[in-house]
């Protein structure tokens, strides 16, 4: 295993009973082959479909005025997501509405691509203390699964053939010896874009590329129901995960081409929890991502406002922009309990860069001690347990409403 593996979920943590939380997402236990498994496999009939909500990310806003003008006021998507695994394998299926099909073009810059990713924790022995949503942090790897729509391209994929990457206007074929060269580059083209990353923090995303992820992608567009579902097989064990687990976090997210949708502009969900069917363990994450924090939120409001929060914050959509410090405005929707709370007392945990590296140059959001970076956030860990659960159940509430 890499220095990036997962570790299991503990004994201790696995025992118990599920203290009434149910996983969000039930992986059904089959004896097919799954290494290759699509949308159209019949396999998905036995599945069961649960829904998971998909929120606007909105935490650092887009350096792109048309961009931020387009999903300035995005709602939250409703997916429909089933699980399936084996002894070797596991693989999902995700439904999402999408009244618009948007291709990427080779190498265009003006135009964006549907697509989904599925995100797995490289650690999730602590169930409170998961990677940062999207991008991982320090310490804590994830690995992320994407697939775009993508027109068809030419990729010489090491065979040293040249010669039909040239523009078919620039060779001096014509008729049937023009049509075969075009016959000949749809033969070697190809329309999957899958990619595999690591990542442990933002700006540390790396495509993996050394053949130790196995994983198959696709992506399929239902005319009559104006959406998108996409399937996503790997498999349980590699160098970088270890899904051998009871219960264990996953994350979706999709991205819409027709708003310019790339990166961080996209909707995401919180860590879901996934239940392998017939497997021991894994109540202490599923109670960790499927209950609430016990808290008021009304008192949380109050003590967000007493303690001076807006003013690096924007919270709710009605209060200005202030990029300060990251937006709020959606947290509750893709953020566990664990992460707010650990948030609150301990800012350098997962520290969200600056919308740009020349944001607020001179109120940056953290600062380098010895090359680790430091949150300028204040440390509220003094407040009492009370106030803390409050300020967290208030934050649960800061989500969009669902399409």
């Amino acid at each position: 295993m890499k220095t990036i593996a997962t570790t299991l979920l503990s004994a201790v943590l696995a025992s118990g009973s599920l203290w009434g939380a149910d996983a969000a997402v039930t992986a059904l236990k089959v004896n097919s082959d799954l290494s290759t498994v699509s949308y159209a496999s019949d396999l998905w009939k036995k599945a069961t479909f649960s829904s998971v909500l998909l929120y606007p990310q909105t935490t650092i806003r887009m350096n792109d005025k048309k961009a931020n003008a387009m999903n300035a006021h995005n709602k939250a998507k409703k997916a429909m997501v089933a699980a399936l695994y084996n002894q070797e394998n596991i693989v999902f299926m995700i439904r999402w509405p999408d009244s618009t099909v948007n291709v990427q073009k080779g190498m265009s810059t003006t135009s964006y691509a549907d697509g989904f990713a599925v995100q797995f924790a490289g650690n999730f022995s602590d169930p409170n203390a998961l990677p940062y949503i999207g991008m991982g942090s320090e310490g804590r790897p994830v690995v992320l699964h994407l697939q775009k729509v993508a027109k068809d391209i030419y990729e010489p994929n090491g065979n040293g053939d040249v010669a039909h990457q040239v523009n078919r206007n620039q060779t001096d074929l014509f008729g049937k010896e023009l049509a075969a060269f075009d016959k000949k580059v749809a033969s070697l083209g190809s329309s999957d874009y899958e990619r595999s990353f690591v990542s442990e923090g933002f700006r540390s995303m790396t495509e993996i590329k050394d053949g130790s992820n196995h994983s198959y992608a696709r992506i399929h567009y239902l005319q009559n129901k104006k959406s998108w579902e996409g399937t996503l097989s790997r498999a349980l064990k590699d160098d970088y995960v270890n899904l051998n687990a009871g219960a264990i976090p996953v994350a979706f997210a999709v991205w819409d081409g027709e708003k310019m949708g790339r990166d961080g502009l996209k909707h995401l969900s919180a860590w879901v929890s996934v239940k392998l069917q017939g497997m021991q363990g894994g109540e202490a994450l599923i109670k960790a991502l499927d209950t609430k924090l016990t808290g008021d939120p009304k008192a949380g409001k109050a003590a967000v406002a007493a303690n001076g929060c807006v003013g690096c914050h924007q919270i709710e959509d009605s209060d200005a922009p202030n990029l300060m410090g990251p937006s709020l405005r959606n947290v509750g929707g893709y953020s566990t309990a664990g992460y707010l709370k650990e948030s609150l007392l301990k800012p350098s945990a997962a520290i969200v860069p600056g919308y740009n590296r020349n944001a607020h140059s001179a109120y940056p959001w953290y600062t380098l001690d010895k090359g680790v970076r430091v949150s300028t956030m204040t440390d509220f860990s003094w407040l009492d347990e009370k106030t803390q659960n409050d300020i967290v159940a208030y934050l649960q509430t800061l989500k969009a409403e669902v399409e």
